[in-house]
């Protein structure tokens, strides 16, 4: 009799651990978890955005001392966009979100006009330095774009689990202090196409 209410009692607790394996409770931390590592990526690659400025700063004051307002403004803009910083922690707080945004696109805005500024030096296109420093910046910033995606989806992800059932019971119950995750949005200028004048 013994054996047979053990028996049962593994059957029982088996199968309630099948059960609650399938049933979405731990999709939110992983979700959750997944969004955070995202966001890290997206840190990481604005970092390494951050670095390769003084170098193409830099190579390019070399051949363009009069072209200080731009270089300053580059320089200004990289200190703003460094000062601002996002851990995971903050990336349910939409404002917060948006501050790091607007001083990242400054920092791309300063970097457009520098890169605008080589056109007016051919030595300076011609230098295998600006050159390297130049692709450098255009690869950082295609992989600034994948991470945002990526981190846009992650957020989605985690957000549509805290409302969709089942993981909205476990949102509701076990897991209440679970707050969306700010998306990036685009800028009010990046609506309008930009001009390009010769």
């Amino acid at each position: 009799m013994m054996f047979l209410s053990r028996w049962r009692f593994f059957v029982v607790v088996a199968f309630l651990g099948l059960s609650v394996s399938g049933c979405g409770y731990n999709t939110i931390p992983t979700l959750e978890e997944g969004a955070k590592a995202r966001w890290a990526e997206v840190q990481a690659q604005y970092q390494r955005r951050a670095d390769l400025i003084p170098n193409l700063v830099a190579t390019v004051q070399g051949y363009a001392k009069q072209e200080k307002e731009v270089l300053t403004s580059v320089a200004e803009a990289r200190a703003k966009a460094t000062q601002i910083r996002i851990d995971a922690s903050q990336l349910t707080d939409p404002e917060k979100v948006k501050q790091f945004q607007e001083a990242q696109a400054q920092l791309s805005g300063a970097l457009g006009r520098l890169l605008a500024v080589s056109e007016a030096y051919p030595d300076l296109k011609s230098n295998a330095n600006f050159l390297a420093l130049q692709s450098q910046l255009e690869g950082t910033e295609n992989r600034i774009n994948v991470a945002r995606r990526d981190y846009i989806e992650a957020a989605r992800d985690y957000n549509l689990a805290l409302r969709t059932f089942p993981t909205l019971v476990w949102a509701k119950t076990l897991f209440a202090d679970a707050k969306p995750m700010a998306e990036f949005t685009a800028s009010d200028a990046a609506q309008s196409a930009p001009q390009v004048k010769f």
